[in-house]
This record gives C-alpha cells, structure tokens and sequence, in this order.
C-alpha cells in the first residue's frame, strides 16, 4: 500500500459516497478519487480483539491487497473494513473475499481471473 488515506474526513466521505461491497471477510467502500493511483485504507475494530490480533489481521489485509492490485483499475479510494471471520482466515481466503467485492463495485479490471 504505496498511497494510504490518513485523515478521517477522507474515510467518512467514503463511507457517505462510496459504493459497498460486503463479503465474508471483508467490506470494500470504493470511489473515484481523480489522481492516477488508488488510495487505500484500512479499519480494524478493536471489537476484532486485542492489539496482536489486529495487527495479524491488518497484515493478512495488506498481503491480500498486494496480491490483488494488478487486477485492479487505477483512480479510486479504497476503504477495507475487516469483518470477524478474518482473524482465523487465510490470506488466500481474504484474497479470494476481496477479489468478489473488488468484482461487486466494478474495481475490477476487464478479463481479470474469475
């Protein structure tokens, strides 16, 4: 994750204006940001568990977003919300889980794998 959101009118206006995607694992809040490059962010609820659990699951989020962005379009913001059944997953699990919701808001490029 080269280009971060930091700023908390950043995430809300995402939330407000972005498309969603749910999935098991996790939730996408996408939209266009105008710039060349997406911009992404995570959220971990410390509802997730303690300080080693959520920073095991903000890991798991980040390799799963490596992975994905080649297949993605450029020019959005990008807000990943982890959901419970993160914390036991597996990063082919999380990646798999985004790369639907990635498909659900049309982040996806065309002709990227099923």
């Amino acid at each position: 994750m080269k280009h971060t959101l930091k700023q908390n009118y950043e995430f809300r206006r995402l939330y407000r204006k972005g498309r969603s995607a749910a999935t098991r694992h996790v939730v996408l809040y996408v939209r266009r940001n105008g710039r060349a490059q997406n911009r992404t962010g995570l959220t971990v609820s410390p509802k997730l568990g303690g300080a080693v659990v959520r920073s095991r699951v903000k890991r798991l989020l980040r390799e799963a977003w490596r992975a994905l962005s080649p297949e993605l379009r450029s020019g959005y913001d990008v807000v990943i919300v982890a959901r419970t059944a993160c914390v036991p997953a597996k990063t082919g699990d999380v990646t798999a889980s985004m790369r639907k919701a990635a498909r659900a808001v049309g982040l996806l490029k065309e002709g990227a794998k099923p």
